[in-house]
């Protein structure tokens, strides 16, 4: 058996998904920016080292307090089709479909919340998810929960394992592959036995200099232009994809 594993943000696409969504949310409900006056001292304290990247991404999903769980759920079956599918990389994604070809189980593998990260494997045919788990009730709280922690770095290895125990016996193995842009991927890059690297950063190709590297083209340039794109994403001021018809 092939096993293809996929990183989401700034992988399959040039995005971070949970800001995406977010200006999603806020184009419907503007008054939900006042959740993100919440998020700013986590923020703040998390560009300083001084809380968890978990801690910073449940204070984040403020924005959603108080919404119903079946609005929240309507909200992610408009968000990947619209604002998800059309804006992958197509040379990741061909490179997706020839795995499917080849008979490849297809894993994502993603540190952003299994809120939408399944929604986005379904809708991508893939056979498995692997995600920062969410436990909303019936209204989303203000911390959001994460009863399994952050599935981000090492923790990625561990999740993917108990979800898919066969592939405990396949580390290094030439008929593993995984794909990632980022140095927090390294345990998910080195446990495949073919690494690819989307837009990686210098010390990233550096550790892995016998990776293969793809550089799609990014509707911004370079990091400066990501911050400026997650910085309106995060306030809902970033253009959505024009709907057919419309």
């Amino acid at each position: 058996m092939r096993y293809a594993l996929f990183d989401l943000d700034h992988t399959l696409l040039p995005f971070d998904t949970q800001a995406l969504f977010c200006n999603f949310v806020l184009k419907r409900h503007p008054w939900r920016r006042l959740g993100l006056l919440w998020f700013l001292p986590f923020g703040l304290a998390k560009a300083l080292r001084l809380v968890s990247t978990a801690r910073a991404k449940q204070a984040f999903h403020a924005y959603l307090c108080g919404m119903p769980t079946d609005r929240l759920q309507a909200l992610v079956r408009e968000f990947v089709p619209q604002e998800v599918m059309p804006r992958l990389y197509p040379e990741v994604l061909e490179r997706l479909e020839q795995h499917r070809r080849e008979g490849a189980l297809l894993v994502l593998n993603t540190a952003s919340p299994s809120l939408y990260a399944r929604e986005i494997a379904d809708a991508l045919r893939m056979d498995a998810c692997v995600a920062t788990e969410v436990s909303p009730s019936a209204r989303l709280p203000l911390w959001m929960p994460l009863p399994l922690g952050n599935n981000k770095g090492q923790a990625k290895i561990p999740a993917m394992l108990r979800l898919l125990p066969q592939l405990a016996g396949q580390q290094g193995s030439a008929e593993v592959w995984a794909y990632s842009d980022s140095a927090a991927d390294l345990p998910l890059l080195n446990f495949a036995g073919n690494a690819v690297l989307v837009h990686p950063s210098a010390s990233l190709r550096a550790v892995m200099p016998g990776a293969e590297v793809l550089l799609p083209p990014r509707p911004y340039r370079g990091r400066v232009g990501d911050m400026l794109a997650v910085l309106q994403q995060v306030l809902g001021l970033y253009p959505q994809r024009p709907q057919p018809g419309r």
